[in-house]
């Protein structure tokens, strides 16, 4: 697997370390590089882009600007030595947002981060998925499904649950997750509660009692729940 890449920066030093550091991933591989975003337009728009590396602060259009353009998007990591633009970089659901000057270190989680997500994408839904990534808090957060004890709604949000940590608040409906999560070990007991099969100790009186010793309704609608659980 290589993921197709572009790297628009408008600082000749910083596209020149760019290109340097994509170079050492072998499952990366350097298409294109830019100096100016109004110049990558035409083959962001015509060719297929896996992953881009791009400016924020740029003359002419900024990159979150161009970013906003783009119909079909490829994966995101931002560069700036501008920190104030973090919150607006993730509001498009950017991977990663690295702050210059950029060591080798911090390059390298972003990217195995762009890689594990590719991946996490490219996986039909449901099939031997061990991982869920949500944006929360200006980032990209991945939760492993065996961590996840139950799944809240809170109107336009969900409140994940994991086990010893604290909860992970996104933007993302029930219905939503729920394609996202295997149906063996995710099921909907109440219309604001998705719960783990695994994490499932007891059921006593139209209630499930959690490992972690939360206890939640179960409701008419998925009653069906109780005598599957049995089943099991």
């Amino acid at each position: 697997m290589q993921l197709k890449c572009v790297a628009i920066d408008d600082e000749p030093l910083a596209l020149e370390l760019l290109q340097t550091y994509i170079t050492r991933f072998p499952q990366l591989k350097l298409v294109h590089t830019f100096d100016d975003a109004i110049s990558a337009v035409e083959l962001l728009r015509n060719t297929k882009i896996d992953l881009l590396f791009i400016d924020i602060n740029m003359p002419d259009i900024s990159g979150i600007d161009l970013v906003r353009s783009l119909q079909q998007k490829p994966l995101i990591i931002f560069t700036t030595a501008h920190k104030q633009f973090a919150i607006e970089g993730f509001e498009l659901d950017a991977v990663d947002y690295l702050l210059k000057p950029i060591n080798i270190d911090r390059f390298t989680r972003a990217v195995h981060k762009a890689i594990d997500y590719y991946k996490y994408k490219s996986t039909p839904a449901q099939d031997d998925n061990d991982c869920l990534f949500v944006h929360s808090e200006y980032k990209l957060v991945k939760i492993q499904l065996n961590e996840i004890e139950y799944i809240e709604s809170l109107e336009d949000y969900i409140k994940i649950h994991i086990t010893g940590a604290r909860p992970v608040l996104t933007l993302m409906s029930m219905k939503k997750v729920l394609e996202k999560l295997p149906a063996d070990k995710f099921q909907r007991i109440h219309r604001s509660y998705i719960v783990s099969v695994a994490k499932v100790r007891s059921i006593q009186n139209r209630k499930v009692q959690l490992a972690a010793g939360v206890e939640l309704p179960i409701s008419d609608s998925y009653v069906n729940f109780i005598i599957n659980w049995k089943k099991n």
